[in-house]
């Protein structure tokens, strides 16, 4: 499970298998988010055009559980040399949509693969 999870960026190495663990808490405890989607979208930051699209799993909708995971075939032919943004974002039940990554709501976040050697 090699990559890290920065301010404003995401990095994985290409080919390797990445789990992004969220937990959702407000003032007063847990925040329930049993019934929503999560969603995380790599766009190629050039020409806007989406490179992956990910789907979270709810894995204790009562605790604000949840994760995306990254396997090895989703990087394995990007470029580690490309130039990719990404944030990730949570539809409730009922409805209401967040971007929840970056936290900065004027910033979207970078997408980087480090290269591999090791098939």
């Amino acid at each position: 499970m090699v990559g890290r999870i920065l301010t404003q960026m995401i990095e994985v190495r290409q080919g390797d298998s990445f789990t992004i663990p969220l937990q959702f808490k407000g003032r007063d405890g847990f925040i329930d988010i049993t019934g929503s989607e999560l969603k995380m979208e790599i766009r190629n930051s050039i020409d806007n055009k989406i490179i992956l699209s990910k789907k979270g799993v709810v894995d204790d909708g009562i605790k604000g559980k949840a994760h995306l995971t990254i396997s090895p075939a989703d990087t394995k032919n990007l470029s580690y040399q490309g130039d990719y943004i990404t944030d990730i974002q949570i539809t409730f039940a009922n409805g209401e949509v967040h971007t929840i990554y970056p936290a900065d709501v004027s910033k979207v976040a970078s997408f980087v693969v480090s290269q591999n050697v090791t098939e």
